[in-house]
């Protein structure tokens, strides 16, 4: 057998997992190119800029999900803009809407996200969204205010939008649940997208793959998503790893030197 395809996980959660260091011991063994970890308040982004600062495969994301979006202020967002101007943070998000779990008021969640858009603006980064039953909304305030920046639609299930993300140029990052059989809607709008916009992750330590499912997820399973991908798609394993790491590079801004 030839070499493991590179793959990076473009969406985890370090400071969830039980055993971080092991789980990044695990991705490197599966010939994981780079792990991004995600930030959903500013506690846990300080944690995420740690990983990043510990460990040369890793990257970090500052922001405050919309889970938290009560505890969004001034303070918080004078944290994450500083955090922001550090070279080991490749993006905002997670952020956005969530209007299926309802944990902040909605008005405060709006407030938030406006906020981290432009936060993403001034620092020149990406802009990584968690949308759930929120589509119409999220993608209103994206065309109110998100003009000209990269948009990463992460966990992608706006299967009923897809027209609206492709002509607005918005990348669209899938996980596990793109394995799991009640998934057709997904693997459909997977088949549609643009291969130059598609990306994957694992939203470690949700969501793992089959045959993982209800299960722990961490980053190493990430190449069950990019088979998966592949297989949907016609390419082979290491066509679907081409695709989506040169994604990945160019969105987050990683050398391939710095992702190897």
């Amino acid at each position: 057998m030839g070499a493991l395809p590179r793959l990076i996980d473009t969406h985890c959660h370090l400071d969830m997992l039980d055993a971080p260091a092991l789980a990044l011991a695990e991705a490197r063994a599966a010939a994981l190119a780079a792990v991004i970890t995600i930030g959903t308040d500013l506690p846990s982004s300080r944690v995420a800029l740690r990983f990043a600062h510990e460990n040369d495969d890793v990257w970090a994301t500052v922001a405050v999900h919309p889970h938290e979006a009560a505890s969004f202020d001034e303070a918080a967002l004078a944290g994450l803009d500083e955090l922001a101007g550090d070279e080991r943070v490749v993006a905002v998000g997670e952020c956005g809407l969530d209007f299926y779990r309802d944990l902040s008021p909605r008005d405060a969640q709006r407030r938030a996200f406006v906020a981290q858009i432009e936060l993403a603006r001034r620092h020149s980064l990406p802009l990584v969204v968690h949308v759930r039953e929120a589509g119409d909304e999220v993608l209103g305030l994206l065309a109110a205010h998100a003009d000209g920046l990269t948009v990463v639609m992460h966990c992608f299930a706006l299967g009923d939008r897809v027209d609206d993300c492709i002509e607005r140029g918005y990348y669209t990052s899938f996980a596990g649940n793109l394995t799991y059989k009640n998934a057709a809607a997904l693997r459909a709008a997977a088949l549609r997208l643009p291969a130059d916009h598609l990306l994957i992750e694992t939203d470690a330590p949700f969501l793992a793959p089959m045959p993982f499912r209800g299960k722990s997820n961490h980053p190493a399973l990430v190449v069950h998503t990019a088979r998966a991908l592949a297989e949907l798609r016609g390419w082979t394993l290491a066509q679907s790893a081409e695709v989506t790491t040169a994604n990945a590079r160019r969105v987050f801004g990683l050398a391939a030197g710095e992702a190897a």
